[in-house]
Order: C-alpha cells, then structure tokens, then sequence
C-alpha cells in the first residue's frame, strides 16, 4: 500500500467530474481482509473492470478505514450515471459480483448497484 506516500491521481486528457460514495462493510475482520483480496490486482474479476471502463468510466478508486468504504468516480462531464449504471447492471457476471458483493457489505443483496452506495455531496474545497 501506497499510504505513506500518498497516492497518485490519473490525469486524464478531457474535462471531467467526479462522484464520491460511501458504503459500510460487515463489522467482521475475516470478511474485510477477503474483501481487499478480491479488490486487488491479483484476484479482480477482469470482467468487472473491463464492464466498469466500458460504460464510461475513466477511473474508479475504493479507499477503507476500518469497516467504511469511499468511493471515487471519475467520468466524462456528458456521464449520465442512471444511464451508465443501468448498463453495468446487465453485463455479464456483475449480477454476480454484486450478489458475491452484498455478502461483505452492511445492504441488501437486493439493492442494485446504483443504490447501494450512497453518493456524497462536496462539502469544501479549496476555493479559487
């Protein structure tokens, strides 16, 4: 992990914008250590990141502290996340991800992708 050093930010050649979620995990340490392993590069699903970059998605970071998950989602300003988000949820395996997913996850199996983390609102920057 990349903690001490910081981490770097993608630099991408169009405008873009950016979402920020959260979502809470089982308070189960077991769980939260199975949780990174299938999050990293050695055991993802190369499908789910392959169907998260084809509809739009330029960069998608997950950061933790303890059970709390956060979000980034960087996209083309023309993103239309529902749009987006209903197309992911139809490509093959996410359904089952998402369902492996929900096993790790304080939300129900039953909420779709769009619904279970819960977007954020800015609430400071650095101000120009």
């Amino acid at each position: 992990m990349e903690k001490a050093k910081g981490y770097t930010q993608k630099n991408h050649t169009i405008p873009t914008k950016r979402y920020c979620q959260t979502l809470e995990l089982k308070d189960n340490p077991e769980l939260i250590r199975e949780y990174i392993l299938l999050h990293s590069e050695a055991y993802h699903w190369p499908e789910i990141r392959e169907g998260i970059r084809s509809v739009g998605i330029l960069e998608m970071e997950i950061y933790f502290y303890n059970t709390t998950l956060f979000m980034i989602v960087e996209t083309p300003l023309d993103f239309d996340w529902e749009v987006a988000f209903t197309k992911l949820a139809e490509l093959p395996r996410q359904a089952e991800w998402e369902k492996y997913m929900s096993g790790f996850q304080e939300t129900s199996c039953d909420d779709d992708l769009s619904k279970k983390w819960k977007k954020m609102e800015r609430l400071f920057h650095l101000y120009e």
